[in-house]
């Protein structure tokens, strides 16, 4: 690897700031963060306490902390944008969370105004009425909400996104847990459809990285977040494969990798996704693009 970092890989959350000092940032930027109504969060946590089938292994959430605790946190970290991500595990619920989060946005600075949708026909409505409310950011989780990415459904909402410009996160990948609707080949389905839609690749496709490596070379508006990769938690089960690094860099430095966390929902500090990251050796200017630039030109932050 040419041009390694010069920066020191924070060890604890509370060197995280100095990280972000050390590479000349205004601070970090977030695309997945994950803010629920309490009674849902509630029981996205006991799901995760029991190991549930979609995720397949101990998993103790770090930060079980309250709402504003939470926030408090990732300002003291340097988070200085991120989202606020829901997703809708059946149909009948994506209305109201989109309340909730773009709410949430609403009364709390920093946080991109973020909104969810499921296979139904009611989607193209509260899309575009969240659209209107100012929604900067949508989620989709096809392992958790167990649909297709090319529903008939939905053909309408990804047009709609599509001409918008407007980006939407999609949890594509196997991991943890593969199911019939995850995987390269039904988000390649979807993008032969749409080809224009701005997606974010949730983990940076895990575990098949070279297949979502491939869609976000070929697609334009095709990024990856690195939710999770990196980490020795990660690591232990889906690790990236070292020979794809280069890809990983020109892929950054061209705008299309995106530091992504799942705070709160991470069995682990905040710093070691940030250290993951500044260990891989890939240049500052590759941490600078990840971290903050990348999502400040997507975003059009200050």
């Amino acid at each position: 690897m040419t041009d390694p970092a010069s920066v020191v890989p924070p060890v604890t959350d509370e060197r995280v700031p100095d990280f972000c000092r050390a590479l000349g940032l205004p601070g970090l930027a977030d695309v997945h963060v994950h803010f629920l109504p309490p009674r849902l969060l509630r029981r996205v946590w006991a799901y995760f306490d029991a190991a549930g089938p979609l995720v397949g292994t101990e998993w103790p959430i770090r930060y079980r902390w309250s709402d504003a605790d939470r926030v408090a946190h990732l300002r003291r970290l340097g988070v200085r944008a991120f989202s606020a991500l829901a997703y809708a595990h059946r149909p009948g619920m994506a209305a109201e969370l989109n309340r909730w989060t773009l709410d949430f946005a609403r009364d709390t600075p920093g946080c991109l105004a973020s909104a969810t949708f499921h296979p139904e026909p009611e989607a193209p409505g509260y899309v575009a009425a969240a659209l209107a409310e100012g929604a900067r950011l949508f989620k989709v989780h096809l392992q958790v909400g167990g649909f297709a990415p090319t529903d008939p459904a939905l053909d309408q909402v990804w047009g709609m996104l599509s001409d918008a410009g407007v980006p939407v996160v999609v949890h594509a990948g196997h991991a943890p847990v593969g199911t019939a609707h995850t995987g390269p080949d039904p988000f390649a389905a979807l993008l032969a459809r749409h080809p224009r839609l701005t997606a974010v690749v949730a983990h940076l496709g895990a575990p098949d990285y070279r297949a979502f490596l491939d869609l976000a070379e070929t697609y334009e508006r095709v990024r990856l977040d690195t939710t999770m990769a990196f980490t020795p938690f990660f690591d232990q089960f889906v690790p990236f494969p070292t020979d794809e690094l280069p890809r990983l860099r020109e892929l950054g430095l061209a705008g299309k990798v995106l530091l992504g966390s799942d705070f709160p929902n991470i069995p682990y500090p905040y710093a070691d996704q940030v250290a993951g990251l500044a260990r891989l050796d890939l240049g500052d200017d590759w941490l600078r693009a990840v971290c903050w630039n990348n999502a400040a030109t997507l975003f059009d932050l200050p």
